[in-house]
């Protein structure tokens, strides 16, 4: 899933592909934009807001895309063949004489007035890569749900925009505490939204994520991806499991030693007879 720091990035180069242009081509591929035709329409800006790319038109309208776990945008010059993946995956086209971005396999897409732009984004936290960061927000909502695992309440949109489930596994390593730890218990929660903001403006000029201080490709991320190979710290065993909600597990990677208890829950051993 992209995070953070990768729509910032895509939406730097959609905004410098497609600003200032007027659109030579339109061509919105879900059924309840099917007839809506943006030609003509200059592009203002591509804003990037936590996983949410904002679209923005002269006239008032902006087109919001949420990437979740597979959407993406692809520039291609005007003759450039498309290779984003096959056409029954594109969803948006919009084109200008110098560029054409083509929008893959994106969950939602809507039209909306840039002043309404509240309703799809404004339930969002504070973004760690926005021009509105605000840490003291941050940490207050972290905080709201003081018996949330930290693992959780990292990776709820609400209270940080942008964090996914690498630097959800990587934050918890770097403060040293368990994905399972509630996070009242943290002994320096402002450690929380100032490292989400360290990391994420680390990478965002970066073609490759780097959490640790090697350019390594092995040694890239602390735990992330690591699962059964040795903690770059103390050499344990990286362990993973899922956690969240059901209907929303996403799988977690930690190091036992570096990160002690509480474990995650165990499933209940079924009844013998």
């Amino acid at each position: 899933m992209p995070e953070g720091d990768t729509v910032w990035q895509l939406a730097h180069r959609l905004h410098h592909a497609l600003a200032g242009s007027p659109l030579t081509r339109c061509d919105l591929r879900v059924p309840r934009l099917a007839t809506v035709d943006l030609t003509g329409r200059e592009v203002l800006a591509v804003v990037p807001r936590g996983k949410h790319l904002l679209t923005r038109f002269e006239g008032g309208l902006t087109l919001h895309s949420p990437l979740r776990m597979d959407g993406t945008w692809k520039l291609y010059a005007p003759t450039e063949r498309w290779r984003g993946g096959p056409a029954h995956q594109i969803r948006a086209v919009l084109g200008t004489a110098a560029h054409t971005a083509v929008g893959y396999r994106l969950p939602v897409l809507e039209l909306l007035r840039t002043a309404d732009e509240s309703r799809v984004v404004g339930h969002l936290g504070p973004d760690p890569l926005g021009p509105d960061w605000d840490p003291a927000e941050a940490l207050r909502r972290l905080l709201a749900v003081p018996d949330r695992p930290l693992g959780e309440a990292l990776l709820d949109q609400r209270n940080l925009a942008g964090i996914g489930n690498v630097y959800k596994s990587e934050l918890c390593f770097l403060l040293g505490a368990s994905p399972w730890l509630p996070v009242d218990r943290l002994t320096t929660p402002e450690r929380a939204p100032a490292l989400a903001r360290k990391l994420l403006e680390a990478n965002r000029h970066r073609p490759t994520r780097v959490t640790t201080s090697s350019a390594r490709s092995d040694r890239r991320l602390w735990v992330y991806g690591r699962a059964g190979r040795p903690c770059l710290r103390c050499g344990t065993p990286v362990r993973t499991a899922d956690q969240g909600p059901t209907a929303e597990e996403r799988v977690t990677y930690w190091c036992p030693t570096c990160q002690p208890s509480p474990p995650p829950a165990e499933p209940p051993t079924p009844p013998t007879r």
